[in-house]
């Protein structure tokens, strides 16, 4: 009678045990592919700083022409604001004349 009741004993441990090494596997490779995916991700984020263009320098000298950004910039409002139809063509062109001055 007690050898009978080894075999069911030492199917459930022989169970058990390959279950839990299974999990371990299943485990170790989870990890592994982690580890990869962060390396990677580390890879690409070193590769995408040396290739994104450096800034562009706030620029004080004066664009072509002797205007500066700052009067060209104003000089599309004043434009947009005249195709809107908020400025006349008179005083589009004061406004203009004022800023070329």
């Amino acid at each position: 009678m007690p050898f009978m009741r080894r075999r069911p004993l030492l199917r459930a441990a022989a169970v058990g045990g390959g279950a839990y090494m299974v999990g371990k596997h299943h485990a170790r490779a989870q990890d592994e592919q982690a580890a990869y995916q962060d390396e990677q991700d580390q890879r690409i984020s070193s590769l995408e700083e040396q290739q994104a263009p450096a800034p562009a320098p706030a620029a004080a000298a004066p664009a072509a022409g002797g205007m500066s950004e700052d009067t060209i910039t104003k000089l599309k409002q004043l434009g947009d604001l005249h195709n809107a139809g908020v400025l006349t063509d008179e005083e589009f062109a004061a406004q203009k004349e004022k800023l070329l001055a």
